[in-house]
């Protein structure tokens, strides 16, 4: 998947939390977020005016599609969603997210849907 494929199904699915989302999908949007983040910072930072609120309401309106895609991307490694908590423990439910993050989904079939890498590739031309 490749970045603008990854941002639009995020923001396609802005408050989708069942199915799976491959690696690519996940840390394209994150990549996503964080450049428009500094956009809306610098911009921010540049007025004195209406437009310092810019990175909360971008912050606020990005909320949604960001924890749906951080699901799905647990679905994809065959956990429930609700291990997303873990990151409430300090500092080490963080590392724990980021190194499940960064790992390979599971391989076809799981309790949450098909592959998504597998149904990227017998969809392509």
């Amino acid at each position: 998947m490749d970045f603008m494929t990854a941002v639009k199904t995020c923001l396609g699915k802005y408050a989708t939390f069942q199915g799976r989302a491959a690696r690519s999908e996940y840390w394209f949007f994150t990549l996503f977020n964080i450049i428009l983040s500094m956009i809306a910072s610098v911009i921010a930072g540049a007025s004195l005016g209406v437009l310092s609120v810019l990175p909360m309401i971008l912050m606020i309106g990005l909320f949604l599609p960001t924890l749906a895609v951080s699901i799905r991307r647990l679905h994809d490694l065959d956990k429930p969603g609700w291990w997303f908590l873990i990151i409430l423990v300090p500092v080490v439910g963080g590392l724990v997210l980021l190194w499940w993050f960064c790992r390979r989904g599971t391989e076809g079939q799981n309790m949450f849907g098909s592959d998504p890498l597998w149904t990227a590739l017998t969809s392509a031309p």
